[in-house]
């Protein structure tokens, strides 16, 4: 079943075409991998993979957030309605820029490979939302309006745009933080979104 599983999601998120222009050809397409054979491996994936794969996906949105136009579509992840399964990630990944969308791919096959391997990971969400609100103090100090994002919950233009920057500072303030610290979050996060994170505040 390992095997299957393993091969499956090396055609779905594809070898780079060859030739010169390769590196602009990845991209994940998970639509080839039945759910069910994800569940059958791992009862919830993000849950049992390793902390260095979740922390290797935080690595590559932080690197997509610094950039304004990828930022914006990582966002849309923390709506309060988003998908924010491997299958949302895809579509979000999809949409970022060629180095972006590489280190999207190969952070997601991570997971889905070593999560659908292991047991399920040691998680407190206790814990985790303590480590973001310390993140939140320290974000809090740093930029003005911070707390103006985490707290937003509509979906209009306003709120998104507050809650995207909210998001973006997260992040960077997480970087300072242990990996272990990242991978609580970044799991916090995936599971929660931001609205929750900013009502416990």
């Amino acid at each position: 079943m390992r095997l299957r599983f393993s091969i499956l999601l090396f055609l779905a998120v594809g070898a780079p075409a060859a030739g010169a222009h390769a590196q602009h050809q990845y991209e994940i397409d998970l639509s080839a991998i039945d759910p069910s054979l994800v569940l059958a491996n791992a009862e919830d994936v993000m849950m049992r993979a390793p902390n260095r794969d979740i922390d290797r996906l935080y690595q590559a949105v932080h690197a997509a957030s610094q950039s304004d136009s990828e930022a914006q579509t990582l966002c849309t992840l923390f709506d309060p309605d988003a998908d924010r399964s491997l299958f949302g990630l895809q579509q979000a990944a999809n949409a970022l820029g060629t180095a972006s969308r590489e280190r999207f791919v190969e952070a997601v096959a991570a997971i889905a490979v070593n999560g659908a391997q292991s047991e399920r990971q040691p998680y407190d969400p206790a814990a985790a939302a303590h480590v973001l609100k310390q993140a939140g103090v320290s974000a809090m100090l740093l930029y003005d309006g911070f707390m103006v994002g985490m707290t937003a919950t509509g979906n209009d233009p306003g709120s998104r745009t507050a809650r995207c920057r909210s998001f973006r500072q997260i992040v960077e303030v997480l970087q300072d933080f242990s990996l272990a610290d990242r991978a609580a979050a970044t799991r916090y996060l995936l599971v929660e979104g931001l609205t929750r994170y900013g009502s416990e505040l």
